[in-house]
């Protein structure tokens, strides 16, 4: 079985910064994509960043230049740092990962249990 743990949520002022960490544990052979995704009260969850296995990496428009997603392969952790929080950012946060847990496994997605990140002066 993997499990994800994410952790990092919380208040913060407009305009400051919070980190959001994520932890991919259990069996593993390979991770592709590690991302984040959110969802605010009556909205549906979105993407918000993702690093593939080469470290590419994508943003949503409504964060670039704001929110940084980088990987760690060898602990199986990815983080989203998130500056210049706006009040439109309140949300909850899941971390996400696609993973094969044996040479022959599928790709799975994985989800942890959210954090919520609230911007609000």
């Amino acid at each position: 079985q993997v499990q994800l743990v994410e952790s990092g949520g919380g208040l913060v002022q407009p305009g400051g910064s919070l980190r959001l960490s994520c932890a991919a544990s259990g069996i593993i052979f390979s991770i592709n994509t590690m991302g984040w995704y959110r969802q605010a009260p009556g909205k549906q969850r979105e993407l918000v960043a993702t690093v593939s296995s080469g470290d590419r990496t994508n943003y949503t428009d409504s964060v670039k230049g704001r929110f940084t997603i980088s990987r760690d392969n060898a602990k199986n952790t990815w983080n989203l740092q998130m500056n210049s929080l706006k009040l439109e950012d309140t949300a909850v946060y899941y971390c996400n990962a696609k993973i094969k847990s044996r040479r022959w496994s599928p790709v799975v997605d994985y989800w942890a249990q959210g954090t919520q990140v609230t911007v609000s002066s």
